[in-house]
C-alpha cells in the first residue's frame, strides 16, 4: 500500500473491492433454505418476499465490474500499444489472470461430484449445488468476450468518443425490440455483447475523463434511474435485476435494457463520488484494506458460493 504511486486512481480499486463484498453478501442473503414436511427446500428470498426485489437495484453490481473493467482495460491496452506489444500477447496475459484461478474450483467440484456419487447423494441436490457454486463463472465467460473486443471498442472510442456509447445503446434497443415486439427470443442473447460492451464503454469514457464533473455525472445517474423506472413501469421488464424463480422474463438471462439503464444509474452515482472518496483513500489504513481485498479478489469471487453451498448443506 505504501508503494502505490500517486498517479494511480485508487477509486477504481476501491470500487472493485466494494463490489465483490456486495456480491458475496448478496448471494449469501438471497438463499432462503428451510424445512417443510421433512424436506429441505432451497428457494430464493426474492420469490418468497417480492419486496426484496427492489434491493437488487443496489446489490446487483455486475455493471460496476464492467465499468471498472472498461477503465482498467483501457489503460492496459494503451500501455501495450506504447510498448509495441501485439494483441495476442496482451490478450494472453489478460486470459491467464482470469482463467487460472478458475481451475482449482473446477477440480474441487469434480472431486465433490465423484465422492457424492460414490455415497449415492441426491443427484437433484448435487446438480443444483454445483450449478450454483459455479455461478461466478458465467461472469468470467462474458467478461472474457468483452475483453477480447477491447481493441475494437477502444478504437471506436478514439474515433467517435461518446458517440460509440450511443451507437451501442441503439443496438441494444433494437435487439430488445426484436425480442419483445417481434418475438425473436433467441436473438436476445446478442445483448450479452451489446449491453455489457456498452457499460464497459462507460469505463473507457471515465478513463478518458469524458464523463464531466460530479454534477454532470449525477445527470447520468438521474437519466439512468429514470430510464430504469420507465422500463419497469411501462415495459415487459420485471423489477428484479437478478433472475427470480418462476418468473418468465429475466433481466439478466440474457441481459436487456434494464441492465444497461442500471449501469448508467450506478455508474453516474458512483463516479459523482469519486473526488471525495479518492481523498479518503489517501488514508493508509483504508487504502491498505482496499489493497488486501484486491489482492485476493478472484479467490473471494470464485469460492464464496462454494462456501455458501457447503454451509447450507451442513
Amino acid at each position: 500500500a505504501e508503494q502505490t504511486p500517486e498517479s494511480r486512481n485508487r477509486y477504481v480499486d476501491f470500487l472493485r473491492a466494494v463490489s465483490i463484498i456486495v456480491v458475496i453478501f448478496g448471494h449469501w442473503l438471497v438463499v432462503a433454505f428451510y424445512i417443510k414436511d421433512g424436506e429441505i427446500l432451497l428457494p430464493d428470498i426474492l420469490s418468497i418476499s417480492p419486496w426484496t426485489q427492489w434491493l437488487t437495484w443496489v446489490v446487483q453490481v455486475m455493471p460496476v465490474f464492467f465499468i471498472v473493467g472498461g477503465f482498467s482495460n483501457s489503460i492496459s491496452w494503451q500501455s501495450a500499444q506504447k510498448r509495441g506489444e501485439g494483441y495476442n500477447v496482451w490478450f494472453a496475459a489478460r486470459l491467464r489472470r482470469l482463467i487460472s484461478p478458475v481451475l482449482p474450483v473446477l477440480a474441487i467440484w469434480t472431486i465433490i461430484g465423484i465422492i457424492a456419487k460414490l455415497f449415492n447423494a441426491d443427484t437433484v441436490i448435487l446438480k443444483s449445488a454445483s450449478a450454483f457454486a459455479l455461478l461466478p463463472a458465467w461472469f468470467l465467460v462474458v467478461y472474457i468476450v468483452v475483453v477480447s473486443l477491447v481493441p475494437l471498442v477502444y478504437g471506436a472510442w478514439k474515433r467517435f468518443k461518446l458517440g460509440s456509447f450511443w451507437m451501442l445503446v441503439i443496438a441494444a434497443i433494437l435487439v430488445d425490440i426484436a425480442v419483445f415486439a417481434l418475438g425473436w427470443k433467441a436473438f436476445g442473447w446478442v445483448n450479452y455483447i451489446f449491453v455489457w460492451v456498452t457499460v464497459h464503454q462507460l469505463g473507457v469514457a471515465w478513463q478518458a475523463q469524458s464523463m464531466g464533473d460530479s454534477r454532470q455525472r449525477l445527470f447520468w445517474a438521474i437519466g439512468g434511474v429514470a430510464a430504469l423506472i420507465a422500463l419497469v413501469k411501462f415495459g415487459p421488464y420485471p423489477i428484479s435485476m437478478v433472475s427470480v424463480q418462476g418468473e418468465e422474463i429475466s433481466n439478466t438471462l440474457p441481459p436487456n435494457l434494464t441492465m444497461l439503464a442500471l449501469g448508467v444509474f450506478q455508474g453516474g452515482v458512483l463516479l459523482s463520488l469519486e473526488i471525495p472518496i479518492r481523498k479518503w483513500l489517501s488514508n493508509l489504513k483504508i487504502w491498505a484494506a482496499t489493497v488486501l481485498v484486491n489482492g485476493m479478489i478472484m479467490t473471494l469471487f470464485l469460492w464464496h458460493v462454494t462456501v455458501l453451498v457447503l454451509v447450507a448443506g451442513l
